[in-house]
């Protein structure tokens, strides 16, 4: 009978109550365990397994460029990241009041990292992350006008509860993102959450976006009331290739 139920079991899914099942019956445990008790095992284990899986779907979907945790963040004061600031974010309530994150700073100082441990931290709580290079999304929007598929990919932008834009402004826009931008925002503007990673600081994006009446609609939505992470210091890629150097000139 335990093996017609744990067939049923695999039949409708329930995976966690399969493994938890089986578990019981190997240990010997299931005769010790009250109907209300074995109930109650099997639904946690069911529920934490599919929480779980919902959490490597979410972060599979993501695409982050680095597998990041916030725990693990370099925070030294010469970098001006502040603590406190990044706790608040690890909380991920400002995905809930639809604010954005913008992270400023010079190449290689950990921008990325931290866009990506925040984007992580937001899919353990169960929230859509999408990731991706600035440059590679427009072309990619671009591209999408000519096959049809630009209103496809604008709608699966606008789903996504935390969109996180990174090396946004290495090249200047042209018309084509300078509009898929503008849209984009608009979108996302009071009803999701978007982290933009930038080497430039946030005074000169206007410049960067072009067309003076987009570039401020578009930096009003995206600025007023964000959370700010203004990075500062050397690159910790120079670092740790000084750091390499030093360890072979040791080892002659």
């Amino acid at each position: 009978m335990n093996e017609e139920t744990l067939k049923k079991m695999k039949q409708l899914k329930f995976y966690g109550m399969t493994n938890a099942f089986r578990t019981s019956m190997e240990e010997g445990r299931t005769s010790k365990l009250t109907a209300d008790e074995m109930v109650a095992m099997l639904i946690e284990a069911e529920w934490d397994d599919r929480n779980n899986r919902r959490i490597d779907r979410h972060l599979r979907n993501a695409r982050f460029r680095y597998k990041a945790n916030l725990d693990q963040l370099y925070l030294d004061i010469n970098r001006n990241l502040d603590k406190n600031l990044l706790m608040r974010l690890a909380e991920c309530s400002f995905i809930s009041r639809n604010e954005n994150v913008l992270i400023t700073g010079s190449t290689g100082i950990g921008k990325s990292y931290v866009a990506s441990a925040i984007g992580n931290q937001a899919c353990t709580f169960g929230y859509k992350v999408f990731y991706t290079n600035s440059t590679k999304l427009f072309s990619k929007l671009k591209m999408s006008k000519a096959d049809g598929s630009y209103i496809k990919e604008i709608a699966r932008i606008e789903k996504q509860d935390l969109l996180i834009l990174d090396d946004f402004g290495l090249q200047p826009f042209d018309s084509y993102a300078r509009m898929a931008l503008m849209e984009i925002v608009e979108d996302r503007h009071g009803k999701r959450s978007t982290i933009i990673a930038s080497q430039l600081p946030v005074p000169q994006w206007f410049d960067v976006i072009g067309e003076a009446t987009l570039a401020d609609a578009i930096l009003d939505r995206l600025v007023h009331d964000a959370h700010r992470i203004e990075m500062v210091g050397e690159s910790l890629r120079k670092g740790k290739k000084n750091n390499i150097n030093e360890e072979l000139d040791s080892d002659e």
